[in-house]
């Protein structure tokens, strides 16, 4: 009897951030860059969840700490054989919504801000903080936050044609940090 190779998990996650995905929907006949971002690091572990480390506003960008969405597992159901959005999918959007709509309460420039978030093409940049760097997909919480987001500012996610996804881990503070921003053209 042969016996079976023994797969070993690594022991620690990378010590860096590391883009996990990239993905860019833009169409052949336009040209758009992938802006530039400084990588940031983690914030103090005390710092609550509802705590922002910038703005709501960035110059034509939103930015937003939100709470981690539910996994794949747990965002739909199935009801009479149709796939639908849980309980608990509902729930987070509606969390996010409120969120999203309070920090745009805070800003002054929120009119010309939603004017030109519904008129360009976005990026989306999501860094993903969970407690473990097994347990969770990066690309698992994606859709739901998108639409979550996108929800709440009132503007339809078919205009993000660059998506940046990052995974950290912060067994303290579970988090995602979403910024939403007019896409660079060159």
């Amino acid at each position: 009897m042969a016996r079976m190779p023994t797969f070993r998990r690594p022991t620690q996650p990378p010590s860096s951030p590391r883009a996990v995905r990239m993905t860019s929907y833009r169409s052949p006949d336009k040209k758009v860059a992938v802006p530039h971002t400084a990588p940031r690091t983690a914030p103090n572990s005390h710092m609550p969840a509802s705590t922002s480390l910038h703005p709501p506003t960035v110059g034509h960008a939103v930015a937003l700490t939100l709470p981690v969405p539910p996994s794949v597992n747990h965002q739909y159901a199935t009801v009479k054989g149709r796939r639908l959005l849980s309980s608990v999918g509902r729930a987070y959007k509606a969390q996010v919504g409120q969120l999203v709509w309070l920090k745009l309460a805070q800003s002054d420039h929120r009119t010309v801000l939603l004017a030109q978030l519904q008129s360009q093409w976005l990026a989306l940049s999501i860094r993903f903080y969970f407690t473990s760097a097994l347990r969770r997909d990066v690309d698992g919480g994606l859709k739901i936050a998108q639409d979550a987001l996108c929800e709440g500012l009132g503007i339809n996610d078919n205009r993000i044609v660059e998506t940046h996804l990052y995974k950290h881990i912060d067994k303290d503070n579970p988090r995602i940090e979403v910024r939403l921003a007019p896409a660079s053209s060159s």
